[in-house]
């Protein structure tokens, strides 16, 4: 995009001083992010381009980002930089419309810095005091939040669409993957139980990342301390265990997401403890006993939707995931199974860390 056109749509919000110059900023999976730079003493800015095809409702989620921020802001010492602080439009709108495109903008927070992997057990426990926190900041959040993403982490409504797709058969690849299938039905039971204890209140809901890699954890530079969660685009109500679960399937993981060679593939339960502790350090006190007894589990339930999501994408003629090459969505597959089953065998040590952290 040119910078001439970067320039009106940045103009369009509630901005101090003048623009200077706007550059990308990331590899931008999801939405395009730029840097605003301002002349001068004016604070600088982040401008992204939302993605309306993964976020069809994006006036929600800027109310769900708008109703989380302030609700932290009210806690924190330091309300500028421990959480995101939105920049609405001229018009007080959360965001600009420009034909089909949706664009936001929030400050930018300086002298801070992110890490693109957890490869050290420092990592993942500072990763799990970033979301441990904002998951206790918000415990006591009451408003509802808009469900901007349909289903989100709900295995039952995944499980309607797997039927569906495996009924629907559509380029004929059901037949080849009768040992992949048989993975996901056997665990069917086990996974539904879980989410009923979600849906009948036993496992209670609330505010989630959903989306909880370190990258998404913003460190302070001068402390190298845990500053906030940034990345508020999948903020909706849901049970905490999601945030949890999904953390330890990327954290854990001691091979790629894609892995080929699966011997390469476990979880790392020295990883797993790292996590479990920061986490636990800044949001036992909120957690139900219902949530602490599930809270091991989680990491299995979030792998074994993501091995179904995989498979089901593969058997649909791969529309959803991008791929690199023809079997990759069937690689990733095995490759997440091999780490679910990593994570079955372990399954009692990691409630006993579980126990033995909850305990102190």
């Amino acid at each position: 995009m040119n910078q001439e056109k970067l320039f009106e749509i940045a103009s369009l919000f509630a901005i101090e001083g003048e623009i200077a110059e706007i550059n990308v900023l990331g590899e931008g999976f999801i939405n395009d992010t730029f840097v605003v730079t301002t002349v001068g003493a004016a604070p600088n800015y982040i401008l992204q381009r939302k993605n309306h095809i993964v976020f069809p409702d994006v006036p929600g989620m800027m109310d769900n980002i708008k109703a989380v921020t302030e609700h932290i802001k009210a806690k924190v010492e330091d309300p500028m930089r421990e959480t995101l602080t939105i920049i609405p439009a001229k018009g007080g709108e959360l965001y600009v419309k420009d034909g089909e495109n949706y664009w936001a903008a929030c400050l930018y927070i300086p002298d801070t810095a992110t890490f693109d992997r957890a490869d050290t057990c420092e990592l993942a426990y500072q990763g799990g005091v970033g979301i441990g926190r904002f998951q206790s900041l918000l415990a006591d959040f009451k408003k509802p939040l808009n469900e901007t993403i349909k289903g989100f982490h709900n295995i039952r409504w995944r499980f309607e669409q797997w039927d569906a797709t495996i009924a629907a058969d559509p380029v004929g690849r059901v037949k080849d993957v009768q040992e992949e299938i048989g993975w996901v039905e056997s665990r069917r039971e086990e996974m539904l139980n879980f989410w009923s204890l979600v849906e009948d209140g036993t496992i209670p809901t609330h505010v989630t990342h959903n989306d909880t890699k370190i990258s998404n954890i913003l460190f302070d530079k001068p402390t190298g301390k845990v500053l906030c969660a940034i990345d508020l685009d999948t903020v909706m109500s849901s049970t905490s265990l999601n945030d949890f679960g999904d953390a330890i399937r990327s954290y854990t993981n001691t091979g790629a997401e894609d892995e080929k060679c699966l011997d390469k593939v476990e979880m790392d339960i020295n990883m797993f403890r790292a996590y479990a502790e920061g986490y636990l350090s800044e949001q036992l006190s909120t957690m139900s006993e219902s949530e602490l007894e599930w809270l091991a589990f989680a990491g299995r339930y979030i792998t074994f939707e993501q091995v179904l999501r995989f498979l089901m994408d593969y058997i649909d003629g791969d529309k959803y995931y991008k791929i690199a090459y023809p079997d990759h969505n069937l690689v990733r597959t095995r490759a997440q199974y091999k780490l679910l089953q990593s994570m079955e065998r372990q399954y009692d040590d990691m409630c006993a860390i579980v126990r033995e952290l909850s305990a102190r």
